[in-house]
């Protein structure tokens, strides 16, 4: 807690100094901004995972991760996920969609992605951290219990093998069904 308030001195600090000078004043930063910071800042991501800013350091709320699973059904692929963070972070799971349209039971093909901790199951104890986590573990164990494409839980389920070369197939980019999938793998 001292360090928020030592945050918040700061700022208030930086914004005197700002109205004094002529310059443009501070921003001040919301809660979720924050610990969005914090989060961020202490980041463990495996090395299959990396994290971008398209819009800039300015703008921690929009962000991008891309995973490069080196094991499983996905392996060499690279799938990028956008992330929208509320200011009323960490009380409300971030919005992620994934950007890269994937042949997966767990990953609709508009990029809805179908975790527990992202619905039901979030708390404000969980961090960007563990939501990495649980959307490289999508990766390396799809789940057919709870799909957003019906058809690719359907064909994991009842025939592993063919899944396998569907998702093969998807990746180096081409139909699967009726449906294209551009290339993503490396």
């Amino acid at each position: 807690m001292i360090g928020l308030f030592k945050v918040k001195e700061k700022q208030r600090e930086q914004a005197q100094n700002a109205n004094r000078g002529g310059g443009a004043p501070v921003k001040k930063q919301s809660a979720g901004e924050l610990r969005l910071h914090k989060d961020i800042s202490e980041l463990n991501l495996p090395k299959s995972c990396s994290i971008s800013f398209p819009n800039g350091k300015d703008d921690l709320m929009h962000f991008e991760v891309s995973i490069k699973p080196d094991e499983g059904y996905y392996q060499n692929g690279t799938f990028v996920f956008s992330f929208q963070v509320s200011p009323v972070y960490p009380h409300e799971a971030p919005k992620v969609k994934c950007k890269t349209k994937v042949y997966h039971p767990n990953i609709d093909l508009e990029g809805n992605v179908c975790l527990n901790i992202l619905r039901e199951d979030w708390k404000p104890v969980l961090n960007i951290n563990t939501v990495i986590y649980g959307l490289y573990h999508l990766f390396t164990e799809p789940n057919h219990e709870d799909p957003l494409n019906h058809d690719a839980a359907a064909v994991l389920r009842d025939n592993p093998k063919l899944f396998e070369s569907s998702v093969r197939r998807a990746m180096v980019g081409g139909y699967v069904g009726q449906t294209f999938f551009p290339r993503c793998i490396s």
